[in-house]
């Protein structure tokens, strides 16, 4: 029997399709899973279960994603990312705000979202590492944890999200795309993707992408 999980996951969306298919495809990829459709009950949640990482929707029903993240922020020390339909200015600046680990932008496969979860449980663990504290998870055995375990930024993790949901990639390749394109202008990534971020609103008046 195999009881042992890589890490503990709450996952919070009011739409109950998505909640079943992140949290069918988080356990199956060995992650315990707490889920929840309302901002209310993930506090709760949040506060009996001490999850290590909380994946947020935005949009929701009483309590907003942003309610959650500053509430497990500032009251659960719990690291959080936003899978969001929504990639506007102004919900972009609030998810940097709030000091989100990443932001994908729906629609999202349950494969682009577990190697987002890898690499944050990856850094998680070198923070850890580096502070001197005993991990709190078993190491996953999956190459996207060791092949994205350099921490990204968040202006670097948000303009990934964006770029995924654009151009319909995956992590990997938007991250790989970044890098070239900031090569090719002669800028570092961090200053590429700022640059970018500060482009969104021309973007976003293309229309919402479905």
């Amino acid at each position: 029997m195999h009881v042992s999980h890589k890490g503990k996951i709450l996952v919070v969306d009011d739409d109950r399709l998505v909640l079943a298919t992140v949290t069918h495809g988080l356990s199956q990829a060995g992650y315990e899973v707490i889920d929840a459709d309302n901002g209310d009950d993930a506090i709760l949640l949040a506060r009996e279960h001490k999850p290590e990482l909380a994946l947020l929707d935005i949009r929701m029903e009483g309590k907003s994603g942003f309610d959650v993240a500053a509430y497990l922020r500032d009251y659960c020390q719990i690291p959080f990312m936003f899978l969001s339909a929504f990639s506007d200015e102004a919900t972009v600046a609030q998810v940097k705000e709030l000091g989100a680990v990443t932001y994908l932008v729906k629609p999202l496969d349950i494969q682009q979202i577990i190697p987002a979860v890898e690499s944050a449980f990856a850094n998680r663990r070198k923070a850890q590492d580096q502070a001197g504290v005993p991990p709190l998870t078993a190491k996953p055995s999956a190459p996207v944890a060791e092949q994205q375990a350099d921490p990204l930024t968040h202006t670097v993790a948000l303009a990934v999200g964006i770029v995924m949901h654009r151009h319909s990639l995956n992590r990997s390749q938007a991250l790989d795309r970044l890098h070239k394109q900031s090569q090719q202008d002669g800028r570092s990534l961090e200053a590429w993707c700022q640059r970018l971020l500060e482009a969104q609103e021309v973007l976003s008046g293309l229309g919402p992408l479905t």
